[in-house]
C-alpha cells in the first residue's frame, strides 16, 4: 500500500463516479439500508448482554465487542468530546523502532485500571477517569530485531485466582517470542511465573533473523491455563517455524500441552507430500476465543508455508485455514472446520472467532461466526462445527503450474453473499481519467482471473479481495439483541505472479516497490503488488472500505455503506471508502464505534441503519479497535491513535478518551 497517499488525488472524482454509475458505486454516499425490517426480533426472553466494563480484549471471552453501556446513545452521541488523552512516550523514547511499528492495541479495564500494551511491549495502566499513569512495565525488547509483521501488540489478558504472588495478573505476548506476567495492581514482574516472570518460547529451529517469529495478538486464559499463538514471517521458506499453539500453567508457567495444526506423523490423507510433513506455519496469529462452559479454545489458523505454491503439500492441508475447537484440558481437537482448502492465496483466518448466541424461531443456538479475507462470513454450530448457515462446495479452477494440485472445490456460504466483491471485469476498472482507466483495463486484462479462487500463475493472477482482506484482524462486533453482526472490510486487488527461483534476485531488483519473496524449498518465488493505475490509484472500483451489518439468523445483509474519506489525502471529504485496519464495537445505546480508516477519525454509526451520527478528530489514523466502559457514572470511548508506518501514515502515541460533557 505504498501508493495509498495517492488514494487519492481525486479532484472531481465524485462527478466521475456519478457518470460511471454501476454496482461499484451504489452505496457510496451514506448508508444503504437493504431491508431494515429484516432485523431479527427476540422471541424467547431477555438476552444476557456482555458487561459495561470491558475486561477482555473483545469485552468478553467470546469476542462480542458489544457493551451493555448505554449512557451514550443515538440521541446524544453527537455531543461527544475529548475527556482526556495520554501519550505513551514512544515518540520520544522509541525512535529507533517507530519506522517499523503499528499501533493496534485495545485496552482492558481490570482492578480499577485501564491496561494496554504499546507496539514495543510496554504494559501501561491508567486511571480510567483521568488517564493519569498508575504504573508501567517495559519488556525491554530489542528495537533492532526487524519483526516481519512490524512491532505490534494488540492487547493483554487478565487472570485472577489463588496464588501467593500476583493473585491478579496481566499476561502479554511479545514481539521477541516471550510471555510476560506482571502484577495487575503494581506492574511488578510475577517472578514465580516461568523464569523470573517470563517464558521464552522454544521455536524448535534456528530463525533466519530474530524477527521471523513473534507474538502480536493477546493470549487467552481459560481456568488456570494461558494459551498463546504466534505470528511468523510469510513466504521465506518451506521448512519454517511450526504454527504451534501452546498452553502453560498461568501461575507457574509450566508447559501443559501443545497443538500443531500440521500433522507431524505419516499417513494423513490431508497431507500427501513429504512424510512426515516438513511445512511450517498454519499458525494462529489472530486473536483466539474461549468458551469456559464447554472448556474449549477456538483457534483461527493460517495457511501452511509458503503461501503461494502448495506443490509440496498436496491435499486439503487440514487443520490449516480452519476454525479449530481445542479441548482446553489437553489440546486435543474437539472439532475443526476448514474455510479454505489447500490455500495458495494467503487467505488465512485473520480474526477472532465470535462465540455468539443466535435466536431463531424463539430458540437459542450457540454458534461460532468467522469472518474471512475472502469477504465471506461462516457461521458454525458451536458443539459440532457444522454450518449453522448453509455452505456449498463449489467447483474451482485448476492450476497451470507444474506440480500444483488444487482442491477441485471450495466452501462458499450461500445465505450471505460476499460483503465485498470477488470478481472484477476489466471493463469495470476505475480510473480518474480516460488514460488512467485504459491503463487499468489493460493491466487487469493481462491477469488470469476466473473468480475468487483462481490459482497463482506465471502470467500473474488477480487476487480480489487482496491478501489484506476482506476482513482482517479487527474482526466483527455482535449485537445479541438483534442477531446483528457488524463488520468492516477492505476491497482492493493484488496481482500475484510466480517466477523460477533462479529469477528471484533479478525480479527483486526490477520491482523494488513490490513484495518479492523467495519461498525457499519450492521451485518458485513470488511477486505481489497492488493493481494500481499510472497515477497510483486503485484499479478496483470504490468503495475501497465498507461497513456492513449481517443478520446471523438468516444471513441477510441488512445494510452496507462506504467507510472512510479522502480528507487526509487531498483535503476532500469524499466518502468513497478507504482500506480499513482495525475493527468495530457496538453498544446498548444502539451505536457502533469504529476508526480503522486511513483518515483521522473515530466515527459513530446507528446500528439500525448505518447512518453516521458523529466523528471525532484524531491526531493520525486510529488503526486499533476502540473500547468503551462506564466509570463513576460516566461512559468513555477510548481509541489508540498511533498511525501506521506500514502504509506511510504519520506516527503518534496517543490514547484518547471521548465522553459526554459533564454537567
Amino acid at each position: 500500500m505504498r501508493s495509498l497517499k495517492w488514494l487519492l488525488a481525486l479532484v472531481g472524482v465524485a462527478s466521475i463516479m456519478i457518470l460511471l454509475g454501476g454496482s461499484g458505486y451504489r452505496y457510496l454516499f451514506g448508508a444503504h439500508a437493504l431491508d431494515i425490517e429484516g432485523v431479527a426480533q427476540m422471541h424467547g426472553g431477555d438476552v444476557e448482554l456482555p458487561p459495561p466494563g470491558w475486561p477482555h480484549y473483545g469485552n468478553d471471552p467470546g469476542g462480542h465487542r458489544f457493551s451493555s453501556a448505554a449512557l451514550i446513545d443515538t440521541s446524544n452521541v453527537a455531543k461527544l468530546e475529548v475527556a482526556w488523552q495520554f501519550s505513551t512516550g514512544d515518540l520520544d523514547n522509541k525512535v529507533r523502532g517507530l519506522g517499523s511499528s503499528i499501533t493496534e492495541g485495545t485496552p482492558i479495564l481490570v482492578d480499577g485500571k485501564l491496561v494496554f500494551c504499546t507496539p514495543f511491549n510496554e504494559i501501561i495502566a491508567l486511571d480510567p477517569g483521568t488517564g493519569s499513569e498508575q504504573w508501567r512495565f517495559d519488556a525491554d525488547i530489542d528495537l533492532g530485531q526487524q519483526p516481519a509483521n512490524k512491532f505490534v501488540c494488540r492487547g493483554v489478558v487478565h487472570w485472577s485466582g489463588d496464588a501467593p504472588e500476583c493473585p491478579s495478573r496481566i499476561l502479554m505476548g511479545t514481539n521477541d517470542g516471550r510471555i510476560i506476567a506482571v502484577d495487575a495492581r503494581t506492574g511488578a514482574s510475577c517472578r514465580a511465573f516461568g523464569a523470573g516472570g517470563e517464558i521464552k518460547l522454544n521455536v524448535g529451529m534456528e530463525l533466519i533473523w530474530p524477527g521471523e517469529f513473534q507474538i502480536t495478538s493477546p493470549p487467552v486464559v481459560i481456568g488456570n491455563f494461558v494459551v498463546v499463538g504466534s505470528s511468523i514471517s510469510d513466504n521465506q521458506r518451506v521448512t519454517a517455524p511450526h504454527g504451534t499453539v501452546r498452553a502453560f500453567d498461568v501461575r507457574s508457567g509450566e508447559s501443559l500441552w501443545e497443538f500443531d495444526p500440521i500433522p507431524r506423523e505419516s499417513g494423513s490423507p490431508d497431507w500427501q507430500g513429504s512424510e512426515p510433513p516438513v511445512e511450517g506455519h498454519a499458525n494462529a496469529w489472530a486473536p483466539m476465543s474461549v468458551d469456559h462452559e464447554r472448556g474449549l479454545v477456538f483457534v483461527p489458523t493460517s495457511s501452511p508455508s509458503p503461501d503461494f505454491y502448495g506443490g509440496r503439500r498436496p491435499g486439503d492441508n487440514r487443520h490449516a485455514n480452519s476454525v479449530v475447537a481445542l479441548d482446553a484440558s489437553d489440546g486435543s481437537v474437539r472439532w475443526a472446520y476448514q474455510v479454505v482448502h489447500h490455500d495458495v492465496w494467503d487467505y488465512d483466518l485473520p480474526a477472532q472467532p465470535g462465540l455468539y448466541t443466535v435466536w431463531r424461531d424463539g430458540e437459542q443456538h450457540d454458534v461460532v461466526a468467522q469472518v474471512t479475507k475472502t469477504g465471506h462470513v461462516f457461521v458454525l454450530d458451536r458443539d459440532t462445527g457444522k454450518p449453522f448457515l448453509p455452505v456449498a462446495e463449489r467447483p474451482m479452477p485448476a492450476s497451470d503450474i507444474d506440480g500444483e494440485r488444487m482442491s477441485p472445490t471450495q466452501p462458499i456460504p450461500t445465505a450471505t453473499p460476499g460483503i465485498v466483491p470477488s470478481t472484477l471485469d476489466p471493463d469495470d476498472a476505475f480510473g480518474l481519467t480516460w488514460f488512467d482507466k485504459r491503463a487499468c483495463e489493460k493491466a487487469l486484462a493481462g491477469l488470469r482471473a476466473e473468480g475468487l479462487f483462481t490459482p497463482p500463475s506465471r502470467q500473474g493472477t488477480l487476487f480480489y479481495p487482496f491478501t489484506g482482506g476482506g476482513a482482517n484482524w479487527g474482526g466483527a462486533a455482535y449485537d445479541p439483541r438483534r442477531n446483528l453482526l457488524v463488520i468492516n472490510m477492505s476491497s482492493m486487488a493484488h496481482a500475484v505472479s510466480l517466477y523460477p527461483q533462479s529469477d528471484f534476485d533479478r525480479i527483486r531488483r526490477e520491482y523494488p516497490d513490490d513484495d518479492v519473496e523467495p519461498m525457499h524449498g519450492v521451485p518458485f518465488s513470488d511477486r505481489r503488488a497492488l493493481v494500481l493505475s499510472p497515477l497510483g490509484l486503485p484499479c478496483a472500483p470504490p468503495p475501497w472500505g465498507v461497513l456492513a451489518a449481517v443478520n446471523v439468523d438468516s444471513g441477510q445483509i441488512v445494510w452496507r455503506r462506504a467507510l472512510g474519506t479522502l480528507e487526509d489525502f487531498v483535503g476532500l471529504p469524499l466518502e468513497v471508502g478507504t482500506p480499513t485496519i482495525g475493527g468495530p464495537i457496538a453498544t446498548a445505546g444502539d451505536v457502533i464505534f469504529i476508526a480503522s480508516t486511513l483518515d483521522y477519525y473515530l466515527r459513530a454509526f446507528s446500528i439500525e441503519t448505518g447512518e453516521e451520527l458523529w466523528k471525532g478528530r484524531l491526531p493520525t489514523s486510529g488503526n486499533a479497535t476502540p473500547m468503551t466502559y462506564v466509570w463513576e457514572e460516566r461512559q468513555y470511548v477510548v481509541i489508540y491513535a498511533g498511525g501506521n508506518s506500514r502504509i506511510g501514515l504519520p506516527i503518534d502515541d496517543k490514547l484518547i478518551a471521548f465522553a459526554l460533557p459533564q454537567e
